[in-house]
């Protein structure tokens, strides 16, 4: 049977890719299936760039929303809710657009999931608590899977936890798990554009969404979190642009300061992208952000049904 069709638009942090997709899926008759795990969570929108309401009304929008701060969500659950929304729309004739740069949700949809265990909330509270204490994970795995520690950055955190938790709870190393990993179960044909821009040109419209998120209230939005009661370690709390506003919130910096911050940790964010995009998606094509470049390799994959 034929596999359903699923184009990935996806890029560094800052590169355009929800801009492009709006003209994209309007002229395809998309419909667009968020790929950026912060967007999930409700009232995290200026320091997420979520999509406006105007937005969605020119091109529907899937998997926004959907959860609260303090929910745990992981590559399973993402690939369990857009799957079918896959899978509905290919019986449409309307291509879904998945638009993120979450990787191992974009992965997810590529190979599908190798057939490790599942969340082990109990070891990621130990792997937390580990965190707060000032612990290395990249030298505890290290310690414990040093075959997975090789593979893994030391910055890279979602990986590192995964991959302790995948030793702690099997004795064996993930990537014994993933070299059983049968590529003919993945889920869907794909074709994956990765957004390039050079580095210069990609660092100005990093610094020129920082300011303009500032400037558009996400002071206040992180301020309405925090008094809803949400716990401020909770992980989207914690996330570029929240954690700093906190931050400012409390007087512990000035909001230059804090824009310095996002604006520099949202840069390193996008060169470590980039490299785990040539990595870990290397079936994907490196495209300009020239929507009729794109429009005219999607049309290409979609014609041949």
């Amino acid at each position: 049977m034929t596999r359903p069709k699923a184009i990935i638009l996806t890029g560094p942090t800052g590169s355009g890719k929800s801009r492009l997709a709006l003209g994209v899926g309007e002229a395809l008759g998309a419909e667009i299936i968020n790929a950026d795990s912060l967007a999930f969570y409700r009232g995290l929108d200026i320091g997420t760039a979520k999509p406006t309401e105007v937005d969605r009304q020119r091109v529907p929008h899937h998997l926004l929303d959907i959860l609260d701060p303090d929910e745990p969500f992981d590559a399973a659950a993402y690939l369990a809710l857009a799957r079918p929304l896959v899978e509905r729309l290919w019986r449409a004739d309307r291509p879904a657009l998945i638009v993120g740069g979450t990787g191992l949700y974009l992965r997810s949809l590529c190979r599908g999931l190798f057939p490790g265990p599942g969340r082990q909330e109990g070891i990621r509270a130990e792997l937390r608590e580990a965190r707060r204490q000032g612990q290395d994970l990249h030298a505890l795995l290290a310690r414990e899977d040093p075959l997975a520690a090789a593979r893994i950055q030391p910055r890279d955190l979602t990986r590192l936890e995964r991959a302790l938790e995948v030793i702690r709870a099997t004795g064996r190393s993930i990537v014994d798990f993933q070299g059983r990993h049968n590529l003919a179960d993945q889920p869907f044909e794909t074709l994956t554009l990765i957004i390039d821009r050079p580095t210069a040109e990609l660092d100005a419209d990093i610094r020129r969404r920082t300011s303009q998120m500032f400037a558009a209230g996400l002071l206040a939005e992180t301020r309405n979190l925090l008094s809803a009661g949400w716990d401020p370690d909770l992980k989207p709390l914690k996330a570029i642009g929240y954690l700093e506003a906190q931050a400012c919130l409390a007087g512990e910096i000035s909001l230059e300061t804090a824009q310095e911050r996002v604006f520099l940790r949202t840069r390193r964010l996008a060169k470590r992208q980039r490299t785990w995009f040539r990595g870990q998606l290397a079936e994907g094509l490196w495209v300009p952000p020239d929507p009729a470049k794109i429009l005219s390799l999607i049309r290409e994959f979609w014609a041949n049904r």
